[in-house]
């Protein structure tokens, strides 16, 4: 299956991090190391796209297919939000 099979969530936030979950057809999911979370090289090797600064953060065993990522938000908006 093509990369362009990799689906990709809208980004949602909490007070520090912006977070985005990608979800790998199953050709590419095989490709996902058991052992530890990706690096951006790894993940993009894969074929995952995306901006950088995004960190593969956690691993969700019952579904190994599904990618979680965060990154922090930049200060203006967590500044933002904290005002709120």
């Amino acid at each position: 299956m093509p990369a362009s099979e990799i689906q990709y969530s809208e980004k949602y936030f909490d007070d520090k991090y912006e977070y985005r979950h990608v979800i790998l057809p199953s050709d590419i999911a095989e490709m996902v190391p058991k052992t530890h979370l990706m690096t951006e090289t790894e993940w993009r090797n894969i074929g995952v796209q995306q901006s950088p600064g995004w960190v593969h953060y956690m691993a969700h065993s019952p579904e190994p297919h599904i990618l979680l990522f965060r990154r922090p938000l930049p200060v203006s908006h967590s500044q933002a939000t904290s005002h709120g």
